[in-house]
């Protein structure tokens, strides 16, 4: 059985890398163990996004009187419907890719696919039997998984990965979270705001360390007003799960420190899922424990090529739905220009929200730039002040020169959905000026953006 492409794994970029090269006329296929979407439709972005909407529900049920509205009685979370809720959005995503897929001719190879030279794959399927594939192009997009430290060996029931956080059987008193990237923070926001007690855990200066100091600040700050505790310049040494509770050992500048737990969620970064697939047989090369690619994604070997997650570069879904639609048009012979890899947005969900793009500031004076730097908090935007959701602020960073906008950083109500601007104005080189002469719709969160500008140029009005 010969295709045009095979794509081998159904996540953001694999997926997406097949509706595209259907779309130029290719005959594709996807290769898939598991259920279609890859970990972010099931397992990921999008469940995770409906559990964080219901620990938002709650909180503003809880808050409802601040909004004048009374609710008579007790407020309390429903955990396993909101569990059952987030599984039900995900099943329904995941049926959106079957029906994308009818509609674009993709046929899904359901197995475990391994890579054979020759532009071939070994599909092992029900009842172990093999069946093989051969493609002119072969995608690699396996995606990753959990990573695990020695010191902090997954059982699934005691010391957890994100997947099982998910699908937990009842809401635990107490949790300890390792790790305070985008993962682990969004399950500290979700957890505390049901009412476990939560402890987080980071062993850099700084909770979501790749954010600007401000920004990594600010959210440490609103996760300590909700009664989280968040320990940072901090390492688990050890976890003890014999006890009734989990014992963490945890060490700090100040000397070790032991909290008892009865979850420990290791939320420490990813894995690349390049084990047992066959990259080794076909002679594909590997770095640092990624898969090398050239700028359109080609492997050191003809035919082969990966995107996503099993290449160097940040985790991100959008960025590796972005890398396959490049991929495969490359491959069709389209004209195509490589990503921007200094452009790409990266938010965290909790609540306030986190979003950024391009050079925090601490990184664009070591680069050498002379920069202006705007920042305009949402106390005094409008719309945050009618919404209830003062806290936060949109900073801008531009180089004085020449007038490059080198980076965004935002953190507050709605700013996942801000960032964009700042995304798209620095892919078209736009100026600040331009941003300031364009009219921005009032009251909205998105105003902010356009006067942390003006802020930068000394034309802010209403701070």
């Amino acid at each position: 059985m010969k295709y045009d492409i095979i794509v081998l794994g159904s996540g953001p970029g694999g997926y997406v890398a097949a509706i595209r090269a259907a779309q130029l006329g290719k005959k594709v296929a996807v290769v898939e163990k598991a259920e279609l979407g890859g970990v972010c439709l099931n397992w990921g972005c999008i469940p995770t996004k409906a559990l964080l909407k219901s620990a938002e529900v709650f909180e503003q049920a809880k808050n409802a009187a601040d909004y004048g509205v009374k609710i008579e009685g007790e407020v309390n979370p429903d955990f396993e419907g909101m569990v059952k809720r987030s599984r039900d959005v995900a099943a329904g995503m995941s049926k959106g890719i079957q029906f994308l897929f009818k509609k674009n001719k993709i046929e899904h190879i359901s197995g475990f696919g391994v890579l054979k030279p020759g532009k071939k794959i070994e599909v092992t399927g029900d009842k172990e039997k093999k069946t093989t594939y051969e493609a002119e192009h072969i995608i690699i997009a396996t995606g990753a998984r959990s990573r695990e430290l020695p010191n902090l060996k997954q059982d699934g029931k005691r010391i957890i990965g994100y997947r099982k956080a998910m699908t937990l059987d009842k809401l635990p008193e107490s949790m300890v979270i390792v790790g305070s990237g985008a993962i682990g923070s969004e399950f500290a926001y979700f957890y505390n705001s049901l009412g476990t007690d939560v402890t987080l855990v980071e062993l850099l200066p700084e909770i979501v360390p790749l954010e600007d100091t401000e920004v990594s600040k600010t959210l440490a700050r609103s996760f300590k007003k909700k009664k989280m505790k968040v320990m940072t310049n901090a390492s688990v040494e050890e976890v003890n799960t014999k006890g009734k509770k989990c014992k963490v050992n945890i060490k700090t500048k100040k000397g070790e420190e032991t909290v008892e737990a009865d979850v420990v969620l290791s939320a420490v970064g990813i894995k690349s899922n390049i084990e047992n697939i066959g990259l080794e047989e076909v002679g594909i090369e590997l770095e640092k424990d990624k898969i090398k690619v050239d700028e359109f994604y080609k492997t050191n070997v003809e035919g082969y090529y990966a995107i996503g997650d099993v290449v160097p570069g940040p985790a991100l879904a959008h960025l590796a739905s972005h890398e396959g639609i490049t991929c495969v048009e490359k491959i069709a012979g389209l004209e195509v220009e490589p990503i921007d890899y200094g452009n790409i947005p990266a938010c965290t969900y909790t609540h306030p929200e986190v979003a950024s793009v391009g050079m925090t500031e601490k990184q664009a004076k070591e680069a050498g730039y002379e920069v202006k730097v705007g920042k305009f908090p949402y106390t005094a935007s409008g719309k945050a002040s009618a919404a209830g959701a003062k806290e936060g602020f949109v900073k801008v960073i531009f180089d004085a020169k020449y007038g490059e906008w080198l980076g965004a950083h935002m953190i507050g109500d709605h700013v996942t959905e801000m960032i964009a601007e700042a995304v798209t104005a620095r892919k078209l080189e736009t100026t600040g000026h331009e941003i300031i002469k364009s009219v921005h719709p009032h009251p909205t969160m998105s105003e902010a953006v356009m006067e942390a500008v003006a802020a930068a140029y000394g034309e802010v009005i209403h701070i």
